[in-house]
């Protein structure tokens, strides 16, 4: 919980309880060392360059996790749904973005009970951005 009603922090938010920006940065950096080799993902990513989508995506969990505001200050609302539709997200997709993203948590060292919660969140946002079931 970040606050009470006078606007007192009640505890750490996750993103200070697993190590902050460093954190999600070491998350982001491993996920994408996986999806640059990947030829399913790969193209989805339009830049030359990955360094854009790292950042996206980084400041996108750093935001959720009860880290700075940034992504909404720079982006706007993060309309994830709408923001992945332009791509074709089937369940092969999604799959092996999981496969990447499930090795980068592994590389973190988390507490259990940590680890478990950012997989749960990041397993159901992937199954949400499915958009088709074409191959």
């Amino acid at each position: 919980m970040r606050g009470s009603e006078h606007g007192a922090a009640l505890g750490a938010s996750f993103y200070e309880q697993v190590g902050g920006s460093a954190t999600f940065a070491r998350l982001v950096d491993e996920f994408y060392r996986g999806v640059a080799e990947d030829p399913v993902l790969r193209p989805m990513y339009p830049e030359e360059d990955l360094g854009p989508a790292k950042l996206r995506l980084q400041l996108f969990l750093e935001q959720y996790w009860g880290g700075p505001g940034t992504y909404s200050a720079e982006r706007g609302h993060p309309r994830l749904r709408q923001r992945h539709q332009p791509f074709k997200v089937n369940p092969d997709a999604r799959d092996r973005w999981l496969a990447h993203m499930h090795a980068a948590v592994g590389t973190l060292d988390l507490p259990p009970l940590a680890e478990e919660t950012l997989w749960d969140y990041l397993q159901r946002a992937a199954y949400a951005m499915v958009n088709t079931f074409d191959a």
